[in-house]
């Protein structure tokens, strides 16, 4: 079915590399206004770890279009360390780029949600906070992406009396520019995420965006507080 998401006025923040793009792309096929906001190369630049600078990003959004219907909060940044490597500056860093991120930009957009009166957030946790992966030094991200499962699930509530629902998309192993590293550095560690794998494939950001599109859509307008995995079965032995 075409156009679902004609006449949504969508924001996606990571807009310009890896899942965030994908679902750029998606969305503006399906008919939704986006507003890709990312660091460069977006519609909107903005640091969204900077909290003046996000507040002022969506006053000005909210200025022009007077809501904001869907907010797919992709843009993230971790550093991937072992606990006897990874330093606390590092422990930090990944907790702004994964839990910061996401709060600071959902509540500047909160009073524009608000006015939307039928609003979608949309929150990336990750199969890492359901399981460790073996050979994956994932320490902070595990508890960044456990931190934004936890976060959603409270938005829901607050959000449900103003006709925002909030779920989580929780991904398995993606391939992007940024993932790609990590098969480059190991050769093994392709075959240990398929492995975890029921389906024996690699996602790409495209199997995301599909599952944001549902979410955005009115086809999901009773759900809200939901955690879907789409991780080629990774969590679900």
């Amino acid at each position: 079915m075409a156009d679902r998401l004609v006449g949504k006025l969508a924001v996606i923040t990571g807009a310009a590399s890896g899942i965030g793009r994908g679902c750029a792309g998606i969305f503006r096929a399906e008919g939704a206004h986006v507003i890709g906001v990312d660091l460069t190369d977006a519609d909107r630049s903005c640091d969204l770890t900077d909290e003046a600078a996000t507040k002022a990003l969506f006053a000005e959004i909210g200025a022009e279009h007077g809501r904001i219907d869907v907010l797919v909060n992709a843009a993230a940044f971790a550093v991937f360390g072992w606990i006897e490597d990874l330093s606390y500056d590092d422990w930090k860093r990944t907790l702004t780029g994964e839990l910061d991120i996401v709060f600071l930009a959902t509540r500047a957009a909160w009073p524009w949600l608000k006015a939307s009166g039928a609003a979608s957030v949309i929150n990336f946790a990750s199969a890492n906070a359901a399981h460790a992966l073996e050979g994956s030094p994932a320490l902070a991200h595990c508890a960044g992406k456990g931190g934004v499962l936890a976060m959603t699930r409270q938005l829901a509530m607050e959000g449900a009396g103003h006709g925002i629902r909030a779920n989580t998309i929780a991904p398995g192993f993606i391939r992007t520019a940024a993932t790609e590293r990590h098969l480059a550095a190991d050769p093994l560690f392709e075959q240990q995420v398929l492995t975890k794998n029921m389906l024996k494939r690699l996602g790409e950001p495209e199997d995301i965006a599909w599952c944001a599109v549902w979410l955005a859509s009115d086809e999901a307008r009773h759900v809200t507080s939901a955690n879907i995995a789409v991780d080629a079965g990774a969590t679900g032995w």
